[in-house]
């Protein structure tokens, strides 16, 4: 509905997985995985609620539907917003409170190498624009930190990330994605 998608399309293309675009309720028929993009997070839940998306979104996942949430998608699924605006709602699926813009504004944006659990070692590219930081971790895996903080945690079938993998040219992240869309729950 609002943000990075055209990325996600591109990576996910080449990790091997056919795509569409969800912009109603209609659109979450039949599908193995979603993402959830970075963008203004607010913008995505206030645009999600107007179609009637909010809630079959919300159901879906619950339901066991494979997701991945870079930067505002992150933000969309947290328990709490420690700072969102007074209208945000968060489908409170992923167990973590975010800050919005918690490594700063778009002009603190920044790449830094992460070290992500199951990644062989290999560091991974972060790409950093105004995102989220996580300040609390309840009922979740923590696969990737950055100065302390959580970057990248999973429950289940949800990949909650604080930066952008579809900026990066690595597949990794997008790879795992496929596999785990395409395990059933």
């Amino acid at each position: 509905m609002q943000g990075a998608f055209a990325e996600h399309v591109r990576a996910l293309g080449a990790a091997g997985a056919r795509t569409r675009l969800v912009r109603m309720r209609e659109d979450l028929d039949g599908l193995d995985g979603i993402v959830l993009p970075g963008g203004e997070s607010t913008t995505m839940t206030m645009l999600m609620e107007r179609v009637g998306l909010l809630e079959p979104l919300r159901e879906a996942i619950r339901g066991g539907l494979a997701t991945l949430a870079t930067c505002a998608g992150t933000i969309v699924l947290a328990h709490e917003v420690t700072d969102g605006m007074p209208e945000q709602k968060s489908l409170g699926l992923l167990d973590v409170d975010v800050r919005r813009n918690g490594y700063g504004r778009q002009l603190e944006s920044f790449e830094a190498p992460l070290h992500i659990e199951g990644m062989n070692g290999k560091e991974f590219p972060g790409v950093f624009i105004r995102s989220p930081l996580v300040e609390r971790t309840g009922d979740v895996k923590v696969l990737a930190t950055y100065e302390g903080h959580p970057v990248a945690v999973q429950h289940e079938r949800i990949l909650g990330l604080c930066f952008h993998p579809e900026l990066t040219g690595d597949l990794r992240l997008h790879r795992e994605f496929v596999r785990l869309a395409s395990e059933r729950p």
